[in-house]
């Protein structure tokens, strides 16, 4: 895969955050929820690094990572739905970035069973964050469906980038140290709120 082909994909999935930028869009639930993954930097690059991390470590790891990702993820919206009470949220969302960032930076080789366990406890987090967050206006469950579908969707990019760019490891590196770098800041930007 050329670099233009990853600028190109990385510019389609920053299309529909700029697409929310007009009122009226996305407000009946499901449209908003696909849409809220692209809205905030902190979940965007979670979801895009669990597929760059999931490429990484392959076998049974490669579909296992991001599909734990995705069954905590819908398994923390319905707490945050449900009103259910999670510490430090924010907290956990940012070390997420961090730690998901180090992961592909150091090629952080583990056990699927280490790397669903960890991937599943920063979907709770993301997870409930999404929920918490539905809209008044929006039913909930489409909401959760929309961001759902949305989540995987950034999952399979990150893993198709991760992929293509297994020939050129110092560029994937580079990547998830990008990532870890944004992790950072966000952690310092909870840290200094606290």
């Amino acid at each position: 895969m050329k670099i233009r082909h990853i600028v190109t994909a990385i510019a389609l999935i920053a299309l529909p955050g700029i697409a929310a930028a007009h009122t009226g869009h996305g407000t009946g639930g499901f449209g908003a929820g696909l849409i809220h993954p692209f809205g905030g930097l902190d979940h965007l690059l979670a979801m895009l690094t669990v597929g760059l991390w999931a490429a990484t470590l392959g076998g049974s790891a490669a579909w296992k990572v991001p599909a734990a990702f995705v069954a905590m993820l819908v398994t923390g919206a319905v707490l945050g739905l449900g009103g259910v009470h999670l510490p430090l949220v924010e907290s956990f969302i940012a070390v997420s970035v961090l730690v998901l960032g180090l992961s592909v930076t150091l090629a952080w080789r583990v056990p699927a069973l280490a790397g669903v366990a960890l991937v599943g406890l920063f979907a709770l987090f993301h997870g409930h964050a999404h929920g918490a967050e539905v809209p008044e206006a929006a039913s909930g469950y489409l909401y959760v469906l929309g961001m759902t579908l949305a989540s995987a969707m950034l999952h399979l990019t990150g893993f198709g980038i991760g992929h293509a760019l297994k020939q050129r490891p110092w560029l994937l590196r580079s990547g998830g140290a990008l990532v870890a770098g944004a992790g950072a800041w966000l952690v310092a930007g909870v840290l200094l709120q606290g």
